[in-house]
């Protein structure tokens, strides 16, 4: 496989199980992140929509526009059931805050 192919390790987030995490196929530790979304926005003429999140680890993000139709509509979910997220990334530093490729509403 070359470097620019895409293997894919799971076609859904519930695949993703600790065997898959463990076996290295993701080549960075995968962490879950929770979070609550305090506020959501639309601002067509100035960025698009926009994601307010306070996260359990500290701290608070807030992303203006790059939100796509199935991010929005689970963030949209989360907010209208209590708010709670969780984010599964392998960014490093603070970058897993803006990382939404596995995203999920959860129930309190």
């Amino acid at each position: 496989m070359s470097s620019k192919e895409t293997k894919i390790i799971a076609n859904s987030l519930h695949e993703i199980t600790a065997e898959t995490l463990k076996s290295g196929a993701f080549g960075a530790a995968m962490l879950w992140h929770y979070g609550s979304v305090t506020g959501l926005g639309n601002f067509e003429t100035a960025g698009g929509r926009e994601i307010v999140i306070q996260w359990d680890e500290g701290g608070a993000s807030r992303k203006q526009g790059g939100i796509s139709d199935q991010q929005w509509e689970i963030f949209r979910i989360a907010f209208d059931n209590g708010g709670r997220i969780a984010v599964l990334s392998d960014k490093s530093g603070t970058d897993w805050k803006f990382d939404y490729r596995f995203l999920e509403a959860q129930r309190r």
